[in-house]
């Protein structure tokens, strides 16, 4: 995809904020009309910089209060075993967000769930039941003070 000019990056942070905003007020806010910006628009979802349109839902409003990080350390690192393990942390419903990552750890897991009990049936299925899982470091969220998937374009 080509660079984003100064119109395209106005547009996402307005999408940002609020992806139903129509787009004749998205044109009124950055001087295009609601043609353009719908041209535009279509341009960055079929060149993949907007990925996805989603709703952002509260956890606790839908039983799932418990936010937990997780470090998870492999036994060993080959090719196949990372893609094992990602696959495997992609298909559980729990994992939130997984992170491949340099350092001390290989996966840094956000897990959200109703529960520690849920937490830990999550990990005798998921990590004790592995065994390339070397270790796994809990860490549980109590509060979250900045959340979100907006960027600073």
């Amino acid at each position: 995809m080509s660079s984003l000019d100064a119109f395209d990056i106005a547009i996402l942070r307005i999408l940002q904020r609020d992806n139903t905003t129509p787009q004749r007020q998205i044109g009124e806010a950055v001087n295009l009309s609601a043609p353009s910006v719908q041209r535009r628009i279509r341009r960055m979802e079929n060149g993949g910089v907007i990925t996805s349109n989603v709703a952002v839902i509260d956890p606790d409003k839908v039983g799932l209060p418990l936010t937990i990080f997780v470090q998870v350390e492999l036994v060993s690192e080959t090719p196949s075993e990372i893609d094992v393990m990602k696959h495997r942390f992609r298909d559980a419903p729990e994992v939130q967000q997984c992170f491949y990552v340099t350092g001390d750890a290989d996966f840094m897991l956000v897990v959200v769930v109703e529960s520690m009990a849920a937490y830990e049936e999550f990990t005798r299925r998921v990590f004790f039941q592995d065994s390339n899982v070397r270790k796994f470091r809990t860490f549980v969220s109590m509060d979250a003070v900045k959340t979100g998937s907006g960027l600073n374009v």
